[in-house]
């Protein structure tokens, strides 16, 4: 089929390079524009649009998808299917109705479960053992088009969001070409989804990364892989924010935020079981293992992470 290729970050990336390599011929992708980055703020493309400078391709990079002159380049382009992992913006009708088979989404979760912008994310925050990726034909509804195919994978018990997304990238790709294989030859019919079991995975915010200490250690530490390493999970030390990577549970006790600082780790306590902090992150500073943060700041007694509890 003659496809062109929507998708952005790098996690979009893998399903590109298998479809690069396939029978099918990538016409063209379309990314988000190039954004700031870093403190400097410097322009970088994405991912998805180095990779295909580097294989020749047509780049498109509209403000919106609803720019007239945008929808007239994908009219003359004349793609069989569109294929999309990640793309960042929501596409109109006028958009969808282009290609003869429709654009098809490549999704991180089993739909209907997890629907929207952070499927991996809110899997790892509300503690589910089994996520996975499926591929659906796009709607103008938020992820609720009929789905071609599945694929399941584990979540492991140290898993962030980074490197389950990493996961579900590398094994998704050969999915979304089975997909565009099997729409090609027909052989591929969409299912509905089913009507159970939707659940919704809105993109996370700084203050769905911001770290209750009064919760149970379980879900301290299901947050914070949740938002590791976007947004990037975090709570206050002496009034300053401090960025928190993934923890480990211990069978100590400590009370609410109580930092216990050790010779080689620094233990903080939250609703049941202290954790071991990982690395952290003060403001303004590079990230470094928690002992060397604490060792700097010099802890004393009644210092605390999160604020003050009764």
């Amino acid at each position: 089929m003659r496809l062109i290729f929507a998708g952005t970050p790098q996690v979009a990336v893998p399903s590109l390079r298998a479809l690069l390599d396939s029978d099918h011929e990538v016409v063209a992708v379309v990314t988000r524009p190039d954004a700031r980055v870093g403190r400097g703020r410097k322009l970088e493309p994405s991912p998805i649009k180095v990779v295909a400078q580097e294989a020749g391709l047509e780049v498109l990079t509209p403000g919106s998808p609803r720019d007239p002159q945008f929808l007239a380049r994908l009219r003359e382009l004349a793609p069989d299917c569109c294929p999309v992992v990640a793309y960042g913006a929501l596409l109109p009708a006028e958009a969808l109705d282009i290609p003869a088979h429709g654009w098809v989404n490549l999704h991180f979760s089993l739909l209907p479960a997890w629907r929207g912008a952070a499927p991996a994310q809110r899997a790892l925050m509300s503690g589910d053992e089994i996520t996975g990726a499926s591929t659906f034909l796009i709607e103008t509804g938020l992820d609720t088009g009929p789905v071609f195919g599945t694929m399941t994978e584990r979540i492991r018990p140290d898993d962030t969001s980074g490197t389950l997304l990493d996961r579900l990238a590398d094994a998704g790709a050969p999915l979304l070409l089975a997909t565009m294989d099997g729409i090609a030859t027909g052989d591929l019919e969409p299912q509905a989804q089913p009507s159970e079991g939707i659940s919704h995975a809105a993109k996370l915010s700084v203050e769905d990364a911001h770290i209750d200490l009064t919760h149970p250690a379980l879900a301290v530490d299901r947050r914070i892989r949740g938002c590791t390493p976007e947004p990037g999970a975090w709570t206050t030390f002496r009034g300053e924010r401090l960025k928190v990577g993934p923890v480990t549970i211990t069978d100590e006790q400590l009370p609410i935020g109580s930092i216990d600082a050790r010779k080689r780790e620094v233990l903080v306590g939250t609703a049941d079981r202290a954790v071991r902090l990982g690395e952290v992150t003060p403001v303004g500073k590079k990230p470094m293992a928690a002992a060397d943060w604490a060792r700097g700041v010099r802890i004393e007694s009644g210092d605390h992470l999160g604020e003050e509890t009764a």
